[in-house]
């Protein structure tokens, strides 16, 4: 993907210019937009900023791409497990013994199979990347027309809009739970929001190279914390509901599990539009298959394990009782160590946040040609 910084960069000002993509022609009268010329130099020196993703909605054609390479089919997974080893989805794993009472067997096989469900769905729209140069919701273009695509569009934008408010906050209680109550939760999310844009805002180059290295550290604290909280597991913990209300909890944490993963379906062809036309379907359904249901499944599972001790670990109950980033906080026996990982682990959200952030940024000039004058920046 480091090849991407230059090929960005022959976008020039594409997407603030008043022509429609080839897929808006025949759906929209092309009529020209005035655009102040002070705007358009100020754009350009934006974009001419080193690093700087000026491309938006606009194809990427075959002779405009990278390579392909073996390590772009492994940066595909990388890509997917980084993005999601994340708190945020920690805390999903949490809401079965907490929330719907199901015993640690059940949520864990729910969410097994519900992360598999979901995730195939999201690997099959990663495919259409490479093979037409456009953005998911541009392809969706072709799935539905032009009108209903914009409809998706639009709940795709609150649906990223949904999840990275979910980040910046899980991310601020861990932080402001490390520091004692000192950090308001306010702060932390600020943090977490701040780091995020600033990520997105450059594109598609300095993501990959982000997403390719934050894994490890997360990865890493993540065994430490199994480490440290598995004894307190309780794999043995039974339902607390029974009959006709287990199968209402079973379905519900099943469709819980299925939803987190599918959601990324609306944007998983936006990060390989710089793969060339020759990379194989198959492995990119199984790259993209595999780092998203390996991150799931391992996340998932530390947090069923973290909900199932609260209701025999007294300690863990009352940080649950504070909020899901306090309860992780727990898991690692406090000390400065564990506050140590609680930031890792916080931080990590930026990871879950950035593609969001970026997808939902896309959105905005999909909506139409007066969407797409505005950059892809901001």
């Amino acid at each position: 993907m480091d090849h991407s910084a230059d090929i960005e960069k022959t976008a020039g000002t594409v997407d603030i210019s008043s022509r429609s993509s080839s897929t808006e022609k025949g759906s929209e009268p092309v009529v020209p937009i005035p655009i102040p010329p002070k705007l358009v130099r100020w754009n350009q020196r934006i974009e001419n900023l080193s690093g700087l993703e000026a491309r938006g909605i606009t194809r990427v054609l075959p002779d405009q791409r990278h390579a392909a390479s073996a390590f772009g089919y492994i940066q595909m997974a990388l890509l997917w497990f980084s993005a999601n080893i994340s708190a945020n989805n920690l805390a999903v794993g949490m809401l079965g013994p907490l929330l719907f009472e199901l015993g640690f067997l059940d949520s864990a096989m729910c969410s097994v199979f519900g992360i598999f469900v979901g995730s195939s769905a999201t690997a099959y729209m990663s495919i259409w990347g490479a093979q037409s140069g456009n953005r998911t919701m541009i392809v969706a273009r072709y799935f539905m027309g032009y009108w209903p695509a914009k409809i998706a569009c639009f709940l795709n934008m609150v649906l990223m809009v949904g999840y990275g408010t979910i980040d910046c906050i899980v991310g601020g209680q861990i932080l402001s739970a490390v520091s004692g109550g000192s950090m308001s939760l306010v702060v932390g999310i600020v943090i977490v929001a701040l780091v995020s844009w600033v990520v997105a805002v450059f594109g598609m180059s300095i993501f990959h190279v982000y997403e390719r290295w934050a894994w490890i550290p997360q990865l890493i604290v993540l065994l430490i914390l199994i480490g440290s909280a598995g004894p307190s597991f309780n794999t043995s913990l039974p339902n607390a509901v029974q009959g006709s209300a287990r199968t209402a909890s079973r379905l519900s944490f099943f469709s819980l599990q299925l939803s987190v993963p599918v959601s990324w379906a609306a944007a998983a062809s936006d990060f390989y539009v710089y793969y060339p036309e020759s990379t194989k379907r198959p492995l990119v359904f199984l790259m993209t298959f595999t780092g998203l249901s390996l991150a799931f499944i391992l996340v998932n599972l530390i947090g069923i394990g973290l909900a199932s001790g609260v209701a025999t670990n007294p300690a863990w109950e009352a940080a649950n009782d504070v909020s899901s980033g306090a309860l992780i906080l727990a898991g690692f026996d406090g000390g400065g160590f564990g506050k140590f990982c609680g930031v890792i682990v916080a931080l990590g959200v930026i990871s879950n946040n950035i593609p969001g952030t970026y997808a939902a940024a896309l959105g905005c000039q999909v909506l139409g040609r007066y969407g797409k004058m505005v950059p892809r920046y901001l």
